[in-house]
């Protein structure tokens, strides 16, 4: 009993003495390094690598001419039909394809394949950022059940730091009411615990990140 009671003590002062030389020192925290290592490879390899995890779809087109033609042999390939597009600029993309659309708001809700452009890309996730001052808004992601990204490389960034820090810088005070974070295709385990995709969004997403 003696012995026990004096290992506890032995314990017990150590932790005392650690307390005690912790008060007594000040501990150096740096705030201002980065958290994550900064990218040793090329933005569009690592999103490809990351969007690719996620069960995603990455196209890489050297010029517009590349994304018009890429973008008419998938549609052609997968038969898709019920196409729709809100966005000025991807509308002219898909015009240009000669790849035919909706842009009646009316049909959003019975929408197959949604084309849409984005805010930005986060290499180191894999995420497309989209918002909802894009004219396709909140709607398109939830309905459509594929979902085509049009991208540029001036919208590529490392970080979801620098994507949100990118958007404040672009809208100022008038910032986004709703900014929506996508990582690949939709996807829940709630039934039964297997593994759904597309459950409550795009079942694919792909991703055309055209080169400036």
């Amino acid at each position: 009993m003696y012995e026990e009671s004096t290992t506890k003590e032995k314990i017990l002062k150590k932790v005392r003495k650690a307390l005690i030389h912790k008060s007594a020192g000040s501990v150096n925290v740096d705030f201002e390094s980065a958290v994550f290592h900064n990218a040793e490879e090329p933005l569009e390899i690592i999103f490809a690598q990351q969007l690719t995890k996620l069960n995603g779809k990455f196209i890489y087109c050297e010029n517009e001419k590349e994304l018009t033609g890429n973008l008419s042999i998938l549609v052609e390939e997968n038969k898709w039909d019920k196409i729709f597009c809100l966005e000025k600029k991807a509308k002219e993309v898909l015009k240009k394809a000669k790849i035919g659309f909706s842009e009646n708001e009316k049909d959003v809700s019975h929408v197959n394949v949604g084309v849409s452009l984005c805010e930005f890309l986060a290499a180191r996730t894999g995420s497309v950022f989209v918002s909802s001052r894009q004219f396709s808004g909140r709607r398109l992601p939830a309905f459509a059940n594929y979902h085509i990204v049009i991208a540029y490389s001036h919208q590529l960034v490392y970080s979801i730091k620098e994507a949100l820090n990118g958007i404040k810088k672009r809208y100022g005070n008038d910032f986004p009411s709703m900014i929506v974070n996508i990582s690949g295709p939709s996807r829940t385990a709630d039934i039964e615990k297997t593994l759904v995709q597309g459950a409550h969004g795009p079942k694919e997403i792909y991703v055309f990140l055209v080169d400036e």
